[in-house]
């Protein structure tokens, strides 16, 4: 999950040449493509990870909820303690440890060894997505923050559209360890090119985290942190296991889940559209509605899995709503506290991981308990409650808390800036 930037937050940069800018923006689109296909790339490739290593899927699930946990405890303390480094250090420095640990995990004889290699990339991530956008800003220059912040988030698309995919139908190619050889070896790629095309950017004195944390006394500001665990938790109840859920319930052969997996992320980029086009005006009304479709959309394709053209609408269904979450659940928190937009931002990338860690445990529960089947079922329930709390949260919201500028949050929505 990434943060959101929002122009003239703190911490502010210090000024940098835009030579070279479109170059630099463009490979931390690309770096943004490996980090988020890094996090997710094991969803798609649980299935052959435990019949290699002889462990159940559900067991394998669990590495999912060890990389949301870390980044959900570390994110905030470590964006923090790094936040005065100079930037392109900082993003070399965090490719080529994404580098060391896709390497590692491509090598790991056992469960332990490639727990360690996830456990390293999920520190480095919420860094990167807590500097990556205000550094793109600052490299673009006055007036084109926005274009270039919306650059950098294409690789999120980018991630759920190809790259998660292709990296499964590698891993029946060349094998899951081949396909986490595959992402270090871009990891050094895009390192290289970093330290070629991007211009040295450094950081000012951050604001006081004090006078910035008072966000956390608005109770409204924490119903919606809170909503956003619930979300992310309903979501990923069912997609962590979304690849078995294809070939044990909807018969999918396994050579072809990677292409199933390209097309549940194609749909999404719709629906990142419609929830970029919805939320900034009503954004707890755009949840709810998002969080009834997702309900629909994994139900569906449950109750659906054994009609092939039925199964793809309510598949597709699912990965509007999927996809379209993302944005809304990010804007909708920074939305919700006009002042240390920033720090909002990167505790609601936290609370996001806190769900899918627990929707990752959720969904294997179900499994051991009802079968693959039952996967969809539960998480449009919790879907549902999802719903169901934005009207609650809505209650909470100060007077003012809809109106003014201080409110008014971009989209982060690569369809629009």
């Amino acid at each position: 999950m990434s943060n959101v930037k929002i122009p003239n937050s703190e911490p502010q940069l210090a000024p940098a040449s835009t030579t070279g800018s479109t170059a630099s923006i463009a490979i931390l689109a690309v770096a943004a493509f490996v980090i988020v296909t890094t996090e997710f790339l094991i969803i798609g490739l649980l299935p052959a990870l435990a019949r290699d290593l002889g462990i159940s899927v559900t067991t394998a699930g669990q590495f999912v909820t060890l990389f949301a946990i870390v980044v959900m405890v570390c994110g905030p303390f470590l964006t923090a303690a790094l936040a005065n480094i100079e930037r392109k250090r900082l993003f070399i420095a965090i490719l080529v440890l994404f580098a060391f640990s896709n390497a590692l995990a491509a090598v790991a004889p056992n469960v332990w060894v490639l727990a360690i290699a996830r456990l390293l990339p999920a520190l480095a991530l919420p860094v990167f997505w807590g500097t990556a956008s205000e550094t793109a800003s600052q490299i673009a220059g006055p007036g084109k923050a926005g274009s270039a912040v919306s650059r950098v988030y294409l690789g999120i698309s980018a991630a759920m559209l190809f790259g998660i995919p292709l990296g499964t139908l590698a891993s029946d190619a060349i094998g899951w360890r081949g396909a986490f050889a595959l992402l270090a070896g871009l990891s050094l790629v895009i390192a290289v090119l970093m330290f070629l095309s991007m211009p040295t950017v450094r950081s000012s004195q951050p604001a006081s985290m004090a006078d910035q944390a008072k966000i956390l006394k608005s109770p409204f500001f924490l119903a919606n942190v809170g909503l956003s665990i619930l979300v992310f938790t309903a979501m990923f109840t069912g997609y962590t296991y979304l690849a078995e859920m294809l070939e044990k319930s909807a018969g999918i052969a396994s050579a072809q889940v990677g292409w199933w997996l390209m097309g549940f992320g194609a749909v999404g980029l719709f629906g990142n559209w419609l929830g970029g086009l919805w939320v900034d005006k009503k954004p707890l009304a755009t949840t709810a509605i998002f969080s009834v479709l997702l309900a629909v959309g994994m139900a569906a394709s449950m109750a659906l899995a054994g009609n092939s053209i039925w199964f793809a609408i309510a598949l597709g269904t699912w990965g509007i709503a999927n996809t379209a979450l993302y944005p809304i659940c990010q804007i909708r928190v920074m939305k919700a506290a006009s002042k240390a937009q920033a720090l909002a931002g990167t505790i609601n990338v936290s609370a996001a991981n806190g769900g899918i860690a627990l929707g990752a445990v959720l969904g294997g529960l179900s499994i051991a308990a009802w079968g693959t089947g039952s996967v969809g079922f539960v998480s449009a329930a919790i879907a549902v409650l999802a719903a169901l709390a934005a009207a609650l949260v809505s209650k909470l919201a100060p007077t003012t808390a809809s109106s003014g500028p201080a409110n008014k949050v971009p989209s982060a929505s690569p369809a629009r800036s």
